[in-house]
């Protein structure tokens, strides 16, 4: 099924099939979650059948948002699609732009609003198996530590959040 989203094409910015503005390497609005609990953080362990970065470990949720869909809205509605999370208050912390190989012939450019949650004890997290294969709850010294030793298991955007904004994040 094709996914339309925006993306910016010779400076307007035009819905666009996802697949195509990736292997393009258009320049694109994206969200991405961070959620805490305590001093650890969720990370999730993309699906063996994304069409990239499949395998492969990532911060709690991300994607892009439909045509017109506010940012907040897309990274409630994506928490719970990817990991059955709901009702947690999330706040905005920056916006980022990075550009990166994600491997089969595509590149993000992305431009990303960046939330993060805090979550209560004994949160529930029920993942959509097409999504998501494993979950982890990690430090974020264990994550650079992680990162540092085997940097291929990490996803590019999250080695860049954790290299460039890791005092955005907290």
């Amino acid at each position: 099924m094709q996914q339309m989203i925006p993306a910016w094409v010779d400076g307007t910015l035009t819905a666009m099939d996802k697949i195509e503005t990736h292997r393009r390497g258009l320049r694109h609005p994206a969200v991405s979650v961070l959620v805490f609990q305590d001093e650890r953080l969720l990370i999730q362990r993309r699906a063996l059948s994304k069409y990239h970065t499949p395998g492969l470990w990532a911060n709690t949720c991300c994607t892009h948002p439909f045509w017109g869909e506010d940012a907040a809205a897309c990274a409630t509605r994506r928490l719970h699609e990817e990991l059955g999370i709901a009702g947690l208050t999330l706040t905005w912390r920056d916006r980022i732009e990075y550009r990166a190989d994600v491997g089969r012939g595509m590149t993000e450019h992305e431009v990303v609003d960046l939330y993060t949650a805090s979550a209560p004890p004994g949160l529930t997290v029920t993942p959509d198996p097409a999504e998501v294969m494993d979950t982890d709850w990690i430090t974020l010294d264990a994550l650079n530590a992680a990162i540092a030793a085997r940097p291929e298991e990490f996803t590019p955007w999250l080695r860049i959040y954790m290299a460039d904004h890791r005092a955005v994040i907290g």
